[in-house]
C-alpha cells in the first residue's frame, strides 16, 4: 500500500499543465459573444434615442412612455420641458426624457 502511494507522488506520469491562455479562451470567447449580442446593440439603441430626443420640435406627434399621445406645441430649451397637446384645449408639461418615440406619418391629435 504504501509502495503505490509513494509511487503516486513520483515525478513523471503526472497530468500535462495547458496553456494558461487555451483555459481563458472560452471566458473570452464568452464575454465577446455577450458585448455583440447584449451590449454594443443596447449602446447603439440608447445613441439613436437620444438623438430623436434632441431634434423633436414643435409640431412633432409624440408618444410617450406613460402612453399618451399627443403633438408637441411648445418647448422650453432651457427647462428641457415640452408642452403637449393630447386634446382639444388640453396641454401637459412634460420632460423630453418621458417621450418614448416619434410618430411619424400617424396623426392622432387634431
Amino acid at each position: 500500500m504504501n509502495t503505490l502511494l509513494y509511487a503516486g507522488t513520483m515525478g513523471g506520469g503526472g497530468a500535462q499543465q495547458g496553456n494558461p491562455i487555451l483555459s481563458l479562451l472560452p471566458f473570452l470567447a464568452i464575454i465577446l459573444i455577450m458585448y455583440l449580442l447584449m451590449i454594443r446593440p443596447q449602446a447603439k439603441k440608447q445613441k439613436e434615442k437620444q438623438k430623436m430626443l434632441q431634434e423633436l420640435k414643435s409640431g412633432d406627434e409624440i408618444l410617450t412612455i406613460g402612453g399618451i399621445y399627443g403633438k408637441i406645441e411648445g418647448l422650453r430649451e432651457s427647462e428641457g420641458i415640452l408642452i403637449v397637446k393630447v386634446a382639444k384645449d388640453v396641454k401637459i408639461h412634460i420632460t423630453r426624457s418621458a417621450v418614448a418615440e416619434k410618430l411619424v406619418n400617424k396623426s392622432v391629435v387634431k
